[in-house]
């Protein structure tokens, strides 16, 4: 951003923006400023709706019948289809199911026995930690696998890749600095060496375009509560390239993943396709709370998507380095555009105590241990007038030094 942008510039932005009618459909508390969409996603006039009817009619009328009538049992492949439209992924790959953690843990092991020859997992030592537990817990149930971790065992996960790796599981932007990896270059380095990828799509679905098919990846899991506005603990995802459809096995293998659950056989027989990575009965009123907050979906270009998060990134970085930038704050995320996610993260000394004074003052964002301050921008809801508001409030806090204030040091167990 070349010149810093004033009060009417940033008016101008938001009304020619062609997203902002989205802001509409979304309910934001007055008087609040959400950035923190990379961490829980607002809550859709459309959510709650399918979640009404779920509850009243389906639950509460029809009972037992919805699982034919509203189509409950199958809603896992139905949603996993439209969230496969929004990761590049053609029909039949994709399926909504249980958490983030345990699809790593079926992806994992289905990864592993299709390379039965190899015995070392690669992933990164930055990840989230869930990602590296997960990966801890099946080294721990296979004897002779071992977890290779990028920052710790080689600078950079290209060089761990060799003819022992087995499986790659990465994120496809980091949770804490923002910065996108190249999928497709990746994912070609793995196959080289003959190895599969997993990519952790958590902090890309919703926010940018993904072309997983397009990259020819292996497998993919993601969650549905951030930009995807899904609600607190949605389900899931799972993405399988149907190549490996025949072959999938994973250890989880509940009666929903079964050939022929209703014929109550005695011993497992896997089902069709994506169906492999189903487990146990889902949350249907999770299920069918995700269904209204995609419906909104159907109408995103994500190229424009991707267009305003970039611009709102922009500014956020440009506005806060020339207001804030003599209070000690550091970019933590890449500065080049094409290496960003949707969000910005500095660090700085008091970054906790930061954090709290601007969630008092009705801007929320973040914090990371130990010494980040992280802000997601959603762009569906979040407009440039928001940015431009935000930096002003955490400019105010950081020049009167309001975050010294006691209350702001006592740190919560959620934080």
């Amino acid at each position: 951003m070349s010149a810093l942008p004033d009060f009417a510039a940033i008016e101008a932005m938001d009304e020619v923006d062609g997203l902002r009618a989205m802001r509409d459909r979304f309910i934001l508390p007055k008087g609040l400023i959400y950035l923190d969409g990379n961490s829980l996603g607002v809550a859709s006039h459309a959510a709650f709706a399918a979640l009404h009817k779920a509850a009243t009619e389906e639950w509460g009328q029809d009972l037992i019948r919805s699982w034919n009538t509203a189509g409950w049992f199958d809603m896992p492949l139905a949603l996993g289809d439209r969230v496969g439209r929004l990761i590049g992924a053609a029909a039949g790959q994709t399926v909504v199911c249980d958490t983030t953690s345990v699809n790593i843990y079926k992806t994992l092991h289905a990864a592993m026995a299709l390379r039965p020859d190899r015995s070392v997992i690669v992933s990164e030592g930055g990840s989230f930690p869930t990602d590296i537990y997960m990966a801890e817990g099946v080294v721990s149930t296979r004897p002779g696998t071992s977890l290779r971790l990028e920052g710790v065992d080689a600078p950079a996960i290209e060089e761990l890749i060799n003819s022992d790796v087995a499986v790659v599981l990465v994120n496809h932007v980091n949770y804490k600095s923002g910065e996108l990896r190249d999928m497709a270059a990746l994912t070609r380095k793995a196959h080289e060496h003959g190895a599969l990828i997993i990519w952790d799509l958590c902090h890309t679905a919703g926010a940018l375009p993904v072309d997983l098919d397009g990259a020819n990846v292996d497998f993919a899991v993601g969650c549905t509560y951030k930009y995807l506005n899904g609600g607190p603990g949605a389900p899931a995802f799972i993405y399988a390239a149907e190549r490996y459809h025949g072959d999938i096995s994973q250890p989880l293998s509940g009666w929903w993943g079964h050939a022929r659950p209703f014929a109550f056989e005695k011993h497992y027989a896997a089902g069709q396709g994506i169906r492999r990575f189903l487990c146990g009965t889902q949350p249907i009123l999770s299920l069918r709370a995700l269904k209204g907050a995609l419906d909104i979906w159907d109408e995103v270009d994500m190229e424009a998507l991707r267009a305003k998060s970039l611009g709102l990134t922009d500014l956020f970085i440009a506005l806060v380095e020339a207001r804030c930038g003599a209070y000690g704050l550091e970019l933590e995320s890449p500065r080049d555009r094409a290496k960003r996610g949707s969000q910005v993260s500095f660090s700085h000394p008091n970054a906790y105590a930061i954090m709290q004074a601007l969630i008092a003052s009705g801007v929320i964002g973040d914090f990371r241990a130990p010494s980040t301050i992280r802000f997601g921008f959603t762009p569906l809801y979040v407009s440039y007038m928001d940015v431009w508001n935000a930096v002003v409030i955490l400019e105010d806090i950081l020049r009167t030094g309001s975050w010294q204030d006691a209350r702001f040091a006592v740190r919560s167990a959620v934080t």
